[in-house]
């Protein structure tokens, strides 16, 4: 599922009220740090619509912004442009600097990026006694440092952070857990991410 070359959709397709409201139930399963933002997300009297991609992937808009987007059936995963407006709303890791250039070129995400010293695993004892804020939703996110309040299992989708910059650069699905990750401290982390730059970024949605 790489997007590193232009895009070709097909047009828009609005999709039924049912289909919406299942798509937005998984939406906030999937992230439940989404809970207070989903009527600004997803208004009530707004529209989702479909736009199929190849290779099977699924974007879905909203307003003439693109949220999220699936590959056949599997989990959403956020479009980067939804993760920099909620970027708090989304279990993260961060690369060090000298990762960025190759995820940013669709490279594969390697763990040396996230072990080093610039790099961010989480940090699961940096928010003890966690309560839920409504809705269900965990009182997960970040500290200051930039360690995710739990560990991530192989097959979560996460975004990736890096080094020096304020905004998410990449995000997709971990081929190893964290804990893994710390553990071995070499191999692939993620494959055919999404990131800044590449022909889904590009793709025009209106």
């Amino acid at each position: 599922m790489p997007f590193k070359k232009d895009l070709t959709a097909s047009p828009k397709q609005k999709l039924k009220s049912s289909i919406q409201r299942s798509l937005r139930t998984s939406l906030l399963q999937t992230y439940p740090l989404l809970h207070p933002f989903i009527e600004e997300i997803m208004p009530k009297k707004s529209s989702l619509e479909q736009m199929k991609l190849p290779d099977r992937v699924s974007l879905y808009v909203c307003e003439g912004k693109p949220l999220f987007f699936q590959h056949d059936g599997d989990v959403l995963l956020p479009h980067l442009k939804l993760v920099h407006r909620f970027p708090q709303c989304f279990p993260t890791v961060r690369i060090d600097r000298g990762a960025i250039r190759f995820v940013l070129s669709g490279a594969t995400l390697m763990a040396p990026g996230l072990t080093s010293a610039g790099g961010r695993l989480p940090e699961p004892s940096s928010r003890e006694g966690k309560e839920t804020l409504g809705e269900g939703a965990p009182n997960e996110g970040a500290d200051e440092e930039g360690r995710w309040s739990r560990e991530l299992e192989k097959g979560e989708p996460v975004v990736v952070m890096a080094e020096g910059k304020e905004e998410a650069a990449a995000v997709g699905i971990l081929v190893m857990g964290t804990k893994e990750i710390k553990e071995k401290g070499k191999g692939p982390v993620m494959e055919d991410a999404h990131f800044l730059g590449d022909g889904l970024w590009r793709l025009n949605v209106e």
